[in-house]
């Protein structure tokens, strides 16, 4: 992605800035006042999945977005430190470096399970974490080690970004992706997508952090996380079953689940509103707001 050509017709754009903090520069979008509300993507998104959810949170919070390395507008100093332990390391080493202490961590799908890896390695906790349809399972059978072997093989090669990007690209094909995922994304969100589908460097950003990703360690210390942690998950979600979320509370000690049976994976974006409701009142519980 060029923000020279890109950035005045991205969601929330006056919003940005960029960010250099060993190894990676980062787009992050920040606005408003009061306790700090961190927002991670899912992979193969950006700041923009949080297009609607950034001003609402922002009237009463301090909000940080930011793209992943390698993802939207954030450029991938090393292609090496896409994995969620790497990524959670250097999240923690730019909030430490912006004097940013969040209060909460807000994470979808992929960005769920970074959530929580990140409130592991910061030196102060936040208040809570929310996982949106949280992505804290592997994958079973054969597709357990056949996709992250092809993710690393593809992650190899060169060509493959450019020729993904090229071929996957199409209005159509972005939607059809978007609703096989169980939600209704509107045409600015299809346009938004596509955009980040047909860049080369955002697409091998995926590739790579798709080849590095290992969640056993994660998986494995749940029991021992001791935060209010809130799952959110949509009932229509193909991407990751609410069951997932269900599995991954149960094996944490201050953990609570809410469904919302109408939507899917990409709930955030389809009912902003629904999502942002349900964040204020876990907050109210959990957050000091500011008087």
């Amino acid at each position: 992605m060029d923000w020279a050509r890109d950035g005045r017709h991205w969601p929330n754009h006056q919003m940005s800035r960029f960010i250099d903090c060993r190894p990676h520069r980062w787009h992050v979008q920040e606005a408003g006042r009061g306790p700090l509300v961190l927002l991670l993507h899912g992979a193969g998104a950006s700041t923009h999945s949080w297009r609607a959810l950034i001003p609402d949170l922002a009237r009463d919070h301090h909000v940080v977005a930011v793209d992943l390395p390698g993802q939207g507008f954030s450029r991938a100093g090393s292609r090496q430190r896409l994995g969620i332990d790497a990524m959670a390391v250097d999240l923690a080493a730019l909030l430490a470096d912006q004097g940013w202490a969040p209060d909460a961590i807000v994470g979808h799908s992929a960005g769920g399970a970074l959530a929580l890896r990140l409130a592991q390695a910061l030196p102060e906790p936040p208040a809570t974490v929310v996982c949106v349809n949280g992505a804290l399972a592997n994958f079973q059978g054969v597709a357990g080690w056949l996709f992250p072997m092809l993710a690393k093989m593809l992650a190899m090669n060169p060509l493959a970004g450019f020729l993904l990007s090229r071929t996957a690209g199409s209005a159509q094909s972005v939607r059809n992706l978007l609703q096989s995922t169980g939600s209704r994304v509107d045409d600015e969100g299809v346009r938004l997508y596509r955009a980040l589908i047909g860049n080369r460097r955002h697409v091998e950003g995926v590739l790579a952090m798709m080849a590095q990703w290992k969640l056993d360690p994660l998986l494995a210390e749940l029991p021992g996380i001791d935060l209010p942690v809130l799952f959110l998950t949509g009932g229509k979600d193909t991407a990751v079953p609410p069951e997932t979320s269900e599995v991954a509370a149960g094996r944490m000690g201050r953990a609570e689940v809410r469904r919302f049976d109408d939507l899917g994976h990409l709930m955030h974006e389809e009912a902003p509103e629904v999502v942002a409701g349900a964040l204020r009142e876990w907050f109210s519980r959990h957050l000091k707001m500011a008087a």
